[in-house]
């Protein structure tokens, strides 16, 4: 029986040099190989399919809120109420404080008010008491010229004509209601008018004078403005017709009964000249 023949392979040159020879592979590890690589090309496919499914499809994602429980919603009620209120305490606080404020600048003007009345009381009580002072001054003097006149009166000889120092009294009694009121028609003893103070003054010395200036501008005799003296009477306006009256005092003065703002005053002759006078002493 012949031995069967075994095919020779040419060998390369290098073939006996062992770290040049190339290690055979095993079936085994071919397949192994084979396998992993059409794993992993499925394992991309499948990636890929995956990919484009999710691309495809947006994710959206959902948030569950925490479920408020009993005691917590108690907690957030007792919460609210406590802040609403402090709100209202606040508040009231506000409005006390605001009122306090008021009242405070209520009493203030109060006191302000109270003091402010109290001196104009203050004032008012010593104006009366100087003005009643005054009244009894001048009611003494008018007592003692009185009496005066009266005395004089009694040795005059005449109306006309009165006794030496008649001008004297005339002046002195004129003085004495200096400061006293003007109101028309008034004839003393603390108010008079222009003729009623003139009327008056000349029967001190028993000298009769008609009651208004017109009247009183024709009694007596014409003098001179250049030419007056002490007690003469003064009259502006014409003569019978003269609407004011006062009488002369000396020194370029007259003594009358203003107007209600004045009342019984001196003043010079230079600021308010006369139109005329007569002389009935």
């Amino acid at each position: 029986m012949k031995e069967p023949l075994v095919p020779v392979v040419p060998m390369s040159h290098t073939a006996h040099i062992r770290s040049h020879r190339k290690p055979r592979r095993s079936a085994t590890s071919s397949i192994a190989m084979r396998a992993g690589v059409a794993g992993g090309v499925l394992s991309m496919a499948a990636a890929g399919a995956s990919a484009s499914a999710n691309a495809a499809e947006p994710v959206t994602q959902t948030i569950e809120l925490p479920t408020l429980t009993a005691d917590m919603s108690a907690a957030v009620a007792q919460s609210a109420a406590a802040t609403q209120q402090a709100a209202a305490n606040y508040e009231l606080r506000a409005e006390r404080d605001a009122a306090a404020a008021k009242a405070a600048a209520e009493a203030k003007k109060d006191l302000a008010e109270a003091k402010e009345k109290a001196e104009a009381k203050k004032k008012a009580a010593e104006a009366a008491r100087k003005a009643a002072a005054e009244r009894a001054e001048r009611s003494a003097e008018r007592a003692t010229l009185a009496t005066t006149a009266s005395a004089s009166a009694s040795t005059s000889t005449s109306v006309s004509a009165p006794a030496s120092g008649s001008v004297a009294t005339v002046i002195a009694f004129l003085k004495a209601q200096v400061g006293d009121a003007y109101v028309m028609g008034a004839t003393g003893p603390n108010a008079w008018d222009c003729s009623s103070l003139v009327q008056a003054a000349y029967k001190q010395v028993g000298v009769d004078l008609p009651r208004v200036s017109q009247d009183q501008s024709m009694a007596g005799t014409d003098v001179p403005l250049s030419s007056i003296q002490v007690g003469d009477i003064l009259y502006w306006g014409g003569k019978g017709s003269a609407y004011h009256v006062g009488v002369y005092i000396g020194n370029g003065q007259y003594l009358d009964a203003a107007n209600p703002s004045k009342g019984v005053v001196i003043q010079d002759l230079s600021g308010y000249p006369a139109s005329g006078a007569v002389r009935v002493l």
